[in-house]
């Protein structure tokens, strides 16, 4: 499985929305350079206030560009980097790939899937009705959280939008994304 970089964005403060770069560097083990969440430990407010010694594994937020466009077609209005995310992908059902996988971004970086991003109330501040866009019901009645996937650098490098992914999935049995 193979897709693209569409949007590479950081905020070296806690803001909801990032500005959109022309290239962004990810660290191994930290994050995002310059990324307010970059670090070894949790930096997303609400988990250091629970525990601060905690292990990072949302050091880097990704969402899928197929997203964007079906909360479009549902009229609202979204652009990359505005839901928090460092890089928005196109091509790459993030939601559907396994804990463990591996994403070759561009020609260095690599970022290892953690989880789910269990949205938040900011979204609400973006668009009245965004945070309840973002989550569905399957057929069983179960949560889908649909507001991208966390993960860590494992390996660093730049990302800049039209850079390639390549999708390397873990070995079996594969684990489903739960919320991190």
């Amino acid at each position: 499985m193979t897709g693209r970089v569409g949007a590479v964005s950081r905020s070296a403060t806690h803001t909801m929305s990032k500005p959109n770069q022309p290239v962004i560097t990810l660290l191994a083990g930290l994050g995002v350079a310059g990324d307010a969440h970059a670090g070894i430990t949790v930096r997303h407010r609400s988990r250091v206030a629970r525990n601060p010694n905690q292990p990072n594994l949302r050091q880097v937020h990704l969402i899928h560009a197929e997203l964007h466009e079906e909360l479009r077609r549902s009229g609202f209005n979204v652009a990359p980097g505005q839901m928090g995310e460092n890089i928005t992908t196109e091509g790459i059902d993030l939601l559907g790939l396994p804990t463990g996988t591996r994403l070759r971004l561009g020609a260095e970086a690599v970022v290892e899937i953690t989880g789910l991003r269990n949205p938040c109330k900011q979204l609400e501040g973006i668009q009245r009705g965004l945070m309840k866009a973002v989550l569905d019901r399957d057929e069983h009645g179960n949560l889908i959280r649909k507001a991208g996937v966390m993960g860590i650098v494992i390996a660093g490098g730049d990302v800049r939008p039209g850079d390639p992914i390549t999708v390397e999935l873990p070995p079996p049995p594969h684990r489903p994304l739960e919320p991190v």
